[in-house]
């Protein structure tokens, strides 16, 4: 059959399913069972008005109870059985796996991942967000950062791949990073380049985190003993991560840097991690910049105006009036995102498939399902992913609710 005319066929049919179901459904309800006519004419449209809302549920409910809920309780059942998902043993494969030392090179990175690009994309989409909101040609830059949306995570990991790309140094690089970087020679401006600069945003982005965590600390007597017990948590991680930045710009600076030499880029231990980060972080910058702008839009101008009126400057307005006000935007955009980076697969698959030291959960799933073809591993893999997402989309449906309210 023509692929046009089954996208046509296909669209009849789903559109025209969907119709006819409504209609008879309907039909049936207000004819057959509950008919509004004879002595208990109101009883019955009362009732019909009840089932009605989960008649047009149950298409929904049945789709995700058979593709959400089976595959969920089908990879628990499987997890606990052995490789040909015959033979019941019990948590023996959850042994094996906590044993594998490329299981925790996964966790390792994902941690790394889960620190690294929700905040990023974040930053970078509040910071598009608040520029674009201010210049003339703001739509239009929108819609180029919002491009790389429309890209698939392969397609975005095969551009990425050739940014990537290296060749002999003898040869002409078509890679955009090796091409730049056989451009430093030693100099001053690759010191500037190189040294300085990462420097500094550095500083940029230590200043802010401990900003946050200071925030954090004065804040930290309010709430429950839930929110204490995950505030303290967060201090400790902010902590944490302001000491590997120090660390990093030690180590900027007394780093002996191979100049001239083609880098393999994606092959450099800890660092390629870094390298693949950055195609998400492309990715979901877009996204974050549109949800943030409209919650931008969103702020009363009556506080802004008060707080010109009180002599703040725009770095005051922006982090004392604006980011206060759209916190909860900012937290479901941050654990949105974070979800997407637990489920992460594509990007790595398509350009190092979890080598050198890049495996990640999903891609450790994939490894042990459909290339060693151990069902029971594969399943208890998948369990921990289920784990690790649960807990940010209970948090996520949260705040989602107190937000309404």
């Amino acid at each position: 059959m023509n692929p046009a005319l089954q996208a046509v066929l296909t669209v009849v049919l789903g559109v025209g399913g969907c119709v006819l179901y409504f209609w008879s459904s309907n039909l049936f309800l207000d004819k057959v069972l509950f008919p509004a006519r004879g002595p208990n004419a109101g009883t019955n449209i009362n009732r019909a008005n009840m089932i009605r809302p989960w008649l047009f549920l149950a298409p929904a409910v049945v789709a995700l109870g058979l593709y959400l809920a089976y595959p969920v309780l089908a990879s628990a059942w499987l997890s606990l059985h052995d490789k040909s998902g015959e033979n019941f043993v019990g948590f023996q494969n959850y042994s094996q796996m906590f044993s594998e030392p490329k299981f925790w090179e996964s966790m390792r990175n994902n941690v790394i991942w889960l620190l690294v690009v929700p905040a990023m994309s974040t930053a970078f989409g509040l910071l598009a967000a608040q520029l674009t909101d201010r210049i003339s040609w703001g739509n239009i830059a929108k819609s180029m950062i919002f491009m790389p949306m429309a890209i698939s995570f392969v397609g975005a990991s095969v551009i990425w791949k050739l940014i990537y790309d290296t060749r002999d140094a003898d040869q002409a690089q078509i890679g955009l990073l090796n091409a730049l970087w056989l451009k430093a020679e030693g100099g001053i401006g690759s010191i500037l380049v190189l040294k300085v600069l990462p420097a500094i945003l550095l500083i940029v982005g230590i200043l802010a985190l401990a900003y946050v965590i200071w925030g954090q600390v004065q804040q930290f007597s309010r709430g429950g003993a839930l929110v204490k017990l995950l505030r303290a948590i967060g201090i400790a991680v902010g902590a944490w991560l302001v000491y590997v930045g120090l660390t990093w710009i030690v180590g900027l600076f007394t780093a002996v840097l191979p100049y001239g030499q083609p880098q393999f880029w994606l092959q450099i231990p800890f660092w390629n991690n870094f390298f693949l980060m950055a195609v998400l972080v492309w990715l979901q910058t877009g996204f974050a910049m549109v949800i943030l702008s409209a919650a931008l839009r969103g702020v009363p101008e009556d506080t802004i105006e008060a707080a010109i009126i009180d002599g703040a400057n725009p770095f005051q307005i922006f982090f004392k009036i604006k980011v206060p006000q759209i916190m909860g935007t900012i937290v479901v955009v941050w654990t949105t995102i974070t979800i997407t980076v637990l489920k992460v697969f594509d990007i790595v698959r398509a350009m190092t498939g979890g080598q050198q030291e890049t495996q990640v959960l999903a891609n450790y799933m994939y490894d042990k399902l459909f290339v060693a073809v151990d069902w029971g591993v594969g399943s208890a893999s998948a369990m921990i992913i289920l784990l690790l997402v649960t807990p940010i989309l209970v948090w996520n449906i949260y705040n989602a609710r107190q937000e309404m309210r």
